[in-house]
Formats: structure tokens, sequence, C-alpha cells
């Protein structure tokens, strides 16, 4: 049963040769491209395309170029019947539109994202700011603590040479007010030890004084 299917199946003609109501020669140069369970395919290509043209253009290409050319002229024919205008045309021109819309589509994609990138750098950049001058600020301040606490060798001698001068003054400020207090005081006794002619007795006013003559 296998071999007679087998059998019948390669005798039976092609799908242009039988669309064509001839017999199918073994070199017949449909046969590898139009099968006889496709004969839809080969009617679409011979209604627009003409079968002698079709067999002309076969017979000038390479064998390995013959099945790209018939999918080529099956599928122009099918887009022609569905549109007689513009046929495969208008499903290029459909699809270099989508084309550019896609490549505009990618093209704002990739501003886009370049955009956030920039900013996650920037703000990547302004952390590490903020830190390197926290950073900073805490290096200040743990080393005016430490100064603070330590002082130097050259700070604790200026502090003990104005603190001695500080001394010196307020002794000399105060020898110089207790020697003008003194001067004051001795002062205010000489004047009051002072020679001071004695006064008259209460009768003594009614004398009178004896002129030698």
């Amino acid at each position: 049963m296998a071999s007679s299917s087998s059998s019948s199946s390669t005798n039976s003609p092609c799908a242009a040769c039988k669309f064509l109501r001839r017999k199918c020669q073994p070199e017949c140069v449909f046969a590898p491209y139009f099968p006889p369970d496709q004969p839809q395919k080969f009617a679409n290509v011979h209604k627009v395309f003409g079968a002698s043209n079709v067999t002309k253009l076969l017979n000038e290409l390479h064998p390995h170029q013959r099945e790209d050319a018939v999918n080529s002229l099956a599928y122009e024919a099918d887009m022609r019947l569905r549109d007689p205008v513009y046929g495969c045309v208008g499903v290029i021109s459909l699809l270099q539109h989508q084309l550019r819309q896609l490549q505009m589509d990618l093209t704002y994609a990739k501003s886009e994202l370049s955009k956030y990138q920039n900013h996650g750098l920037l703000a990547a950049a302004a952390a590490a700011a903020t830190i390197h001058h926290h950073n900073h600020q805490i290096n200040l301040i743990g080393g005016m603590n430490l100064s603070s606490s330590r002082p130097d060798h050259h700070h604790q001698q200026q502090l003990m040479r104005r603190s001695s001068l500080d001394v010196s003054n307020n002794y000399d400020a105060s020898n110089n007010n207790s020697n003008g207090s003194l001067l004051l005081a001795a002062g205010t006794m000489n004047a009051q030890f002072q020679y001071q002619p004695p006064r008259a007795a209460a009768g003594d006013g009614l004398r009178t004084p004896i002129h030698p003559s």
C-alpha cells in the first residue's frame, strides 16, 4: 500500500501542469516548486504573471536561485490579488513606516536612558561630595578636640608668660595705688601740722597798745 501510494504521488502531475492540463514531464521546471498539494500557489502566480513569463524567468536563473524567485513571485502575486492598486508596494511602505517609527522610538529611549544615567552619575557625585564634606568636618572637629585637650609646649609657655605679666601688672598697679595713698595721707598730715598763729584772748581786744614816745 505504501509503495503504491508513493508511486501514485510520484506519478501525479505538479500543480502547474495540473492547472494547465498538460502532462508533467520529468524535466518540468515547475515540479520542484509547485507541488500537487499547493494548487492555489500556482494559480495566483499564473493569474498575475502568466505561466509563460514564469517559465522564461526560471530558465534564465541558476537552479539554486529558482526557489527564492518562485517564493517572491508567489508572495507578490498574493499581495497583488489582495490589493490590486498597491500590491506588495503597500506592504513594503507600511513596513518601512513601522521601521522608521521603531527607529524614532529607539532613539527616544536611548536619549531618556542617557538622561537617567547622567542624573544617576550626578546624584552619585553629589552624594560622594556630601560624604567627603562630612568626613572633613568630622576630622576638623576631632583635631580641635585633640588640640584643646592636649595643648603643645609652645602654647603652654605663652599662657605662663601671659599669666606672669598679668600678675606683675597687677602688683605694680597695687603698689602705685598704695604709694599714692601714702603720699596723699602724708600731705594731709603735713598740712594739718603746719604753724598757725595763736588766737587772741577774749579780753585782749579791749587793750590799747602802748606806743613808745
